[in-house]
């Protein structure tokens, strides 16, 4: 078996860094993708809530419909909150290599604008 020289080691070093690098790139990439996946489960509940209003909008009480979609937008931007938490502590953790990494303010304007758009949403429901 031959022996290691130190240029060897230096390699062996370098490809490891390398692949640690790398690793925590595709980490930051999965960190931006779950934020837009919680981003979307937020706007399901939104569409829920859409649908349960139009689909019970006739239903005596009228308020009862408003109040279960409502719920439904609340829970949404319980959603957008929790995911712009937990998106930016995991970027705050993270090192970008190769990697373009969002900043965590992009996170916090698009929960700003998903909840304005959610409590406007709410606004209708009520008003229709």
């Amino acid at each position: 078996m031959p022996q290691d020289h130190p240029d060897d080691v230096d390699n062996k070093t370098d490809w490891a860094e390398k692949r640690t690098d790398w690793a925590e790139d595709r980490t930051i990439l999965a960190n931006e993708r779950t934020f837009a996946g919680w981003m979307r489960t937020g706007m399901t509940a939104i569409a829920i809530a859409v649908g349960l209003r139009a689909i019970f909008g006739e239903a005596d009480p009228t308020w009862l419909p408003k109040l279960v979609a409502t719920i439904f937008i609340a829970v949404a931007i319980i959603i957008f909150w929790t995911a712009r938490r937990n998106a930016s502590k995991a970027q705050g953790r993270l090192n970008a290599h190769r990697a373009e990494m969002q900043p965590s303010r992009i996170f916090t304007i698009i929960a700003i604008l998903f909840t304005f758009a959610s409590l406007a949403t709410a606004w209708v429901l009520w008003a229709i």
